[in-house]
């Protein structure tokens, strides 16, 4: 699978941006998508996860409530909806699949196989 993450950009705070991840090749319904966030100097941060079909889905603390992910298997994409942007927001985004996992509750990022190259997000106050 190769991923392609895109929708990053500059907002001010309270502000709203979607990411999207396209897949191509091996079937995209077979993997579970997440995304990671990475802030200078701090260690890549698991942000949210969706199920293969998109039934389940599962978000860190500091996210849940302000952002949603969804994936649209047709169309072999994945979206990060944010909302309600606060400045520690700030990082660089990944999209992130793996086939070998169910759930998408695991948040190391190890466990995780295919990898886009990022998408900086940027938060101002």
């Amino acid at each position: 699978v190769q991923l392609q993450a895109s929708g990053g950009g500059l907002v001010q705070a309270g502000g709203s941006l979607r990411l999207s991840c396209a897949a191509t090749g091996r079937t995209f319904s077979s993997t579970v998508m997440v995304w990671f966030r990475q802030a200078p100097g701090r260690e890549r941060e698991y942000v949210a996860g969706i199920s293969r079909t998109g039934s389940s889905t599962y978000y860190a603390d500091s996210v849940k409530g302000r952002f949603t992910i969804s994936r649209d298997n047709a169309k072999s994409t994945a979206f990060l909806q944010m909302n309600s942007l606060k400045p520690e927001d700030t990082a660089v985004y990944y999209c992130a699949a793996t086939s070998r996992l169910v759930g998408m509750t695991v948040t190391a990022p190890r466990n995780y196989d295919y990898w886009g190259q990022g998408t900086q997000v940027t938060v101002s106050s």
